[in-house]
């Protein structure tokens, strides 16, 4: 096990992130690209693909806001950090993303609640064989997802300033 170390673990999964969106951002450019061309050409299309096309964008948009948190470009307020000294805004991040990381732990635990409500009450929508419920795991997929890189984030914040290397 002397080849894994966490950095390189996190480096890999980052990049699977990065390939799935890439992938989803195809896949929609491309059936939205083919309803538009069979409209104009046939004057029809196919039936499954813009409720599909729906749960894409929505896939689409909560990972690529998991890659963004990841990145550290989420939408943020910041109203006192340039007013502050540099330890203290340091330990301000450290705080929030902790403060961030328990939101999205309960966004999670929500979310993973609502899949099992509707696996076991819903009589959703079936596209592709699919259940509503299957394509609704998005939420706490992308919700664990963030909560993960708040964590890391705070972990780093917290292992930079104990060796002096705060950011």
């Amino acid at each position: 096990m002397a080849g894994f170390s966490p950095e390189k673990i996190l480096s890999g999964w980052y990049k699977v992130e990065e390939t799935v969106l890439s992938l989803l951002l195809l896949l929609m450019i491309t059936l939205a690209c083919l309803q538009i061309g069979l409209r104009m050409l046939f004057s029809s299309g196919i039936s499954w693909a813009d409720p599909l096309l729906r749960y894409l964008v929505l896939w689409a948009g909560l990972l690529g806001a998991a890659v963004a948190t990841r990145r550290g470009q989420h939408i943020a307020i910041d109203l006192v950090s340039h007013l502050l000294p540099d330890l203290l805004t340091h330990w301000l991040r450290i705080a929030t993303e902790f403060l961030s990381l328990a939101v999205c732990l309960f966004l999670t635990y929500a979310s993973v609640v609502f899949v099992i409500n509707e696996a076991s009450f819903g009589n959703g929508q079936i596209i592709l064989g699919m259940s509503s419920w299957q394509l609704n795991l998005i939420f706490p997929i992308s919700f664990g997802l963030i909560s993960l890189h708040f964590l890391v984030d705070a972990v780093s914040g917290i292992r930079e300033t104990i060796s002096g290397k705060a950011r």
